[in-house]
C-alpha cells in the first residue's frame, strides 16, 4: 500500500474500530457480542494452529533435547563419578575395617603398658641408610618424635627409631641382623639378648646358661636406662626351639616374634614411658588348650552258644 493521505486515515480508523471491538469485548464478559465470532474464528483458525504445533513440535522437541543434551551428560558423568567414588568406598571398606581393627589393639595394648604413643603409618618399607629391615612412617619430628624411641603395634615390639625427619622417620625392625633389644623371660625372670635373623626366628642368649625354658614361653622387653631405646614390658614373641644346655654360660633360644613384619601398617611410637614396669600385663592371654577328647570302648560279653538239644525225659 502506497503512503498516501487516503492509506494513513484508513489506518487510523482501523485502529479505532479494533479498540472499540476490544473495548466491547472487556465490557460484555461472557455475554459479549464478539464472543460468536470469536469462537467462529476458533473453529476455523484451530486445526490450522494444531497442524502447525504438530509440525513444530518435533523440531522444538529436537532442539530442546540439543539444549538439554549437554545438560543430562553432566549429569551423567557426575552419577559415573558417585558410581566410581561409592566403588571405591567399599572396595577400601575392607582395609579400613582392618586398619580400625589395628587401631583398636594398639590403643589396648598402649593402655596395659600405660605408654604415651603416637600413631603413625606405614608409608614405605625396605633398605634406608644401610639397612636391610627398615619402615618408613609418616610421623616425625614436628610430631614429637625422636631418635631411640620404641615402636610397638597391636601385636607387640615392631622396633625402634633411627632416625627422623620433619614429617617421616626410619624404624629398625626387630628382625633386622643389627637389631638386639634386652628381654625378660615371663614368670621366671631369666634375662637375655635377642637379635634378629631376617625371616627366621628372633634368637635369644639367656645369661643364665642353666635356666629352665620350654617351648611356648614367653618374652617381652626388658628396658634400657631412660627407656631407650627400649621401653619395658612390650611383648616380643613365643619360645619356638631351646637348643639342649652345654655346660655353657648362656643359653640359647629361638623366638617366633608376635609380630608379623612383612604386613605392617598401623604402628605406634612410644614418646612417654610408663611410670612403673608395666611387667607382663601387656601379653596377651594364653590360649585355653583344647581338650583331647577320649574314648571309652565298654565291650558287652556275648550270649553263650546254645549247646546241642537235650533228649526229652
Amino acid at each position: 500500500m502506497r503512503d498516501t493521505k487516503e492509506s494513513r486515515l484508513l489506518l487510523v480508523l482501523l485502529i479505532a474500530i479494533a479498540f472499540a471491538l476490544i473495548t466491547v469485548d472487556i465490557r460484555g464478559g461472557e455475554d459479549s457480542p464478539v464472543d460468536g465470532a470469536r469462537q467462529a474464528a476458533a473453529s476455523v483458525f484451530g486445526p490450522i494452529e494444531n497442524g502447525v504445533s504438530s509440525a513444530v513440535d518435533p523440531i522444538g522437541n529436537a532442539v530442546t533435547a540439543v539444549r538439554e543434551s549437554g545438560d543430562r551428560h553432566d549429569r551423567l558423568a557426575a552419577l559415573e563419578r558417585e558410581n566410581a567414588a561409592l566403588k571405591a568406598e567399599l572396595g577400601s571398606d575392607d582395609r579400613g575395617r582392618s586398619r580400625l581393627k589395628q587401631l583398636d589393639k594398639l590403643l589396648g595394648i598402649a593402655g596395659k603398658g600405660q605408654y604415651g604413643i603416637k600413631g603413625a603409618q606405614v608409608i614405605a618399607i625396605g633398605a634406608a641408610q644401610g639397612f636391610s629391615w627398615t619402615i618408613t612412617i609418616d610421623a616425625g619430628a614436628d610430631d614429637g618424635i625422636k631418635r631411640d624411641m620404641t615402636v610397638l603395634n597391636g601385636d607387640g615390639l615392631v622396633g625402634r627409631v633411627t632416625t627422623v625427619g620433619p614429617g617421616t622417620a626410619t624404624v629398625l625392625l626387630a628382625s633386622d641382623p643389627d637389631f638386639t633389644v634386652g628381654t625378660r623371660m615371663e614368670s621366671s625372670d631369666e634375662l637375655g639378648f635377642a637379635s634378629g635373623q631376617g625371616d627366621r626366628p628372633l634368637r635369644v642368649e639367656l645369661l643364665n646358661g642353666k635356666a629352665e625354658i620350654k617351648k611356648g614361653d614367653r618374652l617381652v622387653t626388658f628396658g634400657s636406662q631412660a627407656d631407650k631405646p627400649f621401653v619395658p614390658g612390650v611383648p616380643v614373641g613365643v619360645v619356638s626351639r631351646v637348643d639342649p644346655s652345654g655346660g655353657d654360660l648362656t643359653r640359647t633360644l629361638y623366638v617366633t616374634p608376635f609380630v608379623n613384619f612383612s604386613k605392617l601398617d598401623v604402628v605406634g611410637v612410644v614418646v612417654q614411658a610408663p611410670k612403673k614396669d608395666p611387667r607382663d600385663t601387656v601379653l596377651p592371654r594364653k590360649p585355653e588348650p583344647t581338650p583331647t577328647p577320649t574314648v571309652t570302648v565298654t565291650v558287652t560279653p556275648s550270649a553263650p552258644a546254645d549247646g546241642p538239644d537235650q533228649p526229652e525225659q
